[in-house]
């Protein structure tokens, strides 16, 4: 470990780095923090996304193969108080694993390519735990890219980094893009848009998705607003069987991107393009 155990909570470097839970520290130094085992395990897989690492006493014992991993990359590691942990974290009950990260942004033109088969884009979303569950559940159906848009939530906000689990580091993710750009950047791409929103006239069941898939999705509680539901191909809806008013987000997003994995694996076998 590097230095000193960090014991004091009013120290300029424990104070730099808590200032990266505010959205401006975090744009104006292009860095947010991993906090957790997983988030960090999969952060460091990524040559040069993880700066530091902060570790508890016990957290350093009970993952030494993070500590080890990060050691060997050349990595500041800093072993920190339980309380000074806590002063860093944004949990109640933290993990003892803190990294400052540098933000993973992928240009569009770079996340959306001619090969891409199945996108996520995320369209006035401003729950955090709602944008990072989204950006998990692309991950596990195979998508090609996560799109933010300039309307929606930090995707480096804390409690969109711990939702996503890890997902984040995994899949090409775009941010601060203008809805319009993003969905000219698709269909030039060779992709269908597709609006999730209960207003669709289609139902998930009626839609052909074996082909090439962007889905757009929108706030939790008003959805998508007229000007982008006019950009999408074609609006469609999650049918409701029962007697449920409607799905949350997360859950709507996953049943529309597994729907469309499903259908492109029985159509078409090969694998999707991932990260270059």
């Amino acid at each position: 470990m590097a230095g000193s155990e960090l014991t004091n909570i009013k120290s300029p470097r424990v104070k730099a780095v808590r200032r990266l839970t505010k959205r401006a520290f975090r744009d104006r130094d292009r860095s947010f923090l991993a906090e957790g085992p997983q988030a960090v395990r999969e952060a460091l897989a990524l040559e040069g996304v993880v700066v530091e690492l902060f570790a508890t006493a016990e957290a350093e014992q009970r993952h030494a193969d993070i500590v080890a991993a990060a050691t060997a990359a050349g990595l500041a590691v800093h072993r920190a108080s339980g309380e000074v942990m806590a002063e860093l974290a944004q949990t109640v009950t933290p993990q003892g694993l803190l990294a400052v990260c540098r933000f993973v942004h992928v240009p569009l033109d770079g996340a959306v390519t001619a090969g891409a088969r199945l996108v996520a884009v995320l369209a006035h979303v401003r729950d955090p735990g709602n944008a990072g569950t989204v950006l998990r559940t692309a991950d596990a159906a195979g998508a090609d890219a996560v799109v933010f848009t300039d309307a929606s939530v930090d995707p480096y906000n804390g409690k969109c980094v711990r939702a996503s689990a890890g997902s984040l580091f995994h899949l090409p993710v775009t941010t601060g893009v203008p809805v319009a750009q993003a969905v000219q950047r698709l269909k030039d791409a060779g992709l269908r848009v597709l609006a999730a929103d209960g207003a669709g006239k289609q139902t998930l069941d009626d839609v052909d998705l074996s082909g090439p898939t962007a889905w757009i999705f929108g706030n939790e509680a008003w959805g998508l607003p007229e000007e982008i539901l006019r950009l999408a191909d074609e609006v469609v809806r999650v049918p409701i069987h029962g007697r449920a008013e409607s799905l949350n987000l997360a859950t709507a997003a996953a049943v529309c991107l597994y729907a469309s994995a499903r259908s492109q694996r029985a159509g078409s076998p090969a694998p999707a393009p991932r990260l270059p």
